[in-house]
């Protein structure tokens, strides 16, 4: 069954039939993350960036009734023309999008399911979805979490969305036994920003040292994945102080207008890149391609230890 609705673009098999590094990406970056034609260049210059390292880049989505591992330029520039149109697909909407022949731009849960059924390690991200500030009320917690604690995929990201409660988003990780290792930093980066206040679990100094660590975890066997926290590069980051009157101004829109769900990040970047003059969605930008380089080492590693 498996096999009729998986499509593995012949880039990707034939780097998974000849042991070469494959790092995927989630689409709904593309669709909901950036306006066009930014989304689109951003997506292409992603893929780019991995080829340039020797890696194959595995984009996903939910199309034509398939669960696609690689697309061709023209699908990317159907989702980032699309936009908003396209469904957010987390794990609970893969069944129905697959069934009834609607398209869908995969989240991080559901691009880790998508490349742990392809036989795919590694991929890349902006950041990853968390527990939202308020959950206490509205237990508005994201699908990427549950994912991380027993999908076998490492997710290389700038931290958790700062939109989000970091706080108690690396509780939750902590409870489902999800390491959160830092890059070559001791502190948890924030999205925009290389600063959060709150320590990574481990501080890793290179990708070998990652890989190996991920080699030893899968075969003990620990089932879960691993967040891979990269800084944004410095000279990228936004101040601590802007982002953080953004966000708060934000987050007090999002309250009076009663925007809930899949659709509150969605709409708290939008805004956070509206009152930051563009410099947020510009932040962004760099660092998705500063996690692609770093996700394309950790690959080139692991698939050295296979």
């Amino acid at each position: 069954m498996i096999a009729s609705i998986l499509d593995i673009q012949s880039e990707v098999k034939n780097a998974l039939n000849g042991g070469l590094p494959i790092v995927a990406l989630e689409s709904t970056i593309i669709s909901h993350g950036m306006p066009y034609p930014q989304n689109l260049e951003t997506a292409l210059q992603v893929e780019q960036i991995l080829r340039d390292y020797g890696v194959v880049p595995a984009t996903t989505a939910v199309l034509n009734g398939k669960l696609k591992v690689g697309l061709t330029e023209k699908e990317l520039v159907h989702l980032a023309k699309s936009g908003q149109k396209i469904v957010k697909a987390s794990r609970r909407d893969l069944p129905y999008l697959l069934s009834k022949n609607i398209d869908g731009a995969t989240t991080v849960a559901s691009t880790m399911i998508a490349a742990q059924l392809a036989g795919i390690s590694i991929m890349a991200t902006g950041g990853i979805g968390g527990v939202h500030r308020g959950a206490s009320e509205s237990f508005d917690i994201s699908a990427d979490l549950q994912e991380l604690a027993h999908t076998n995929v490492a997710v290389v990201c700038a931290g958790i969305k700062s939109v989000l409660d970091i706080s108690l988003t690396l509780e939750y990780l902590e409870t489902h036994g999800v390491p959160v290792l830092g890059y070559k930093t001791s502190e948890l980066p924030a999205f925009y920003t290389q600063k959060s206040g709150y320590n990574v679990t481990y501080r890793m100094e290179s990708a070998k040292e990652i890989a190996q660590m991920l080699k030893v975890k899968w075969a003990l066997p620990l089932n879960g994945g691993v967040i891979i926290a990269n800084p944004i590069p410095k000279e990228k980051e936004l101040s601590f102080e802007v982002m953080h009157k953004a966000i708060e101004e934000a987050l007090l829109e999002e309250q009076k207008l009663g925007i809930k769900g899949k659709e509150s990040t969605p709409f708290l970047l939008g805004k956070v890149k509206q009152l930051t003059s563009g410099t947020s969605l510009m932040a962004n930008i760099e660092l998705v391609y500063n996690n692609a380089r770093v996700a394309a080492a950790v690959a080139k590693e692991y698939i050295a230890l296979m």
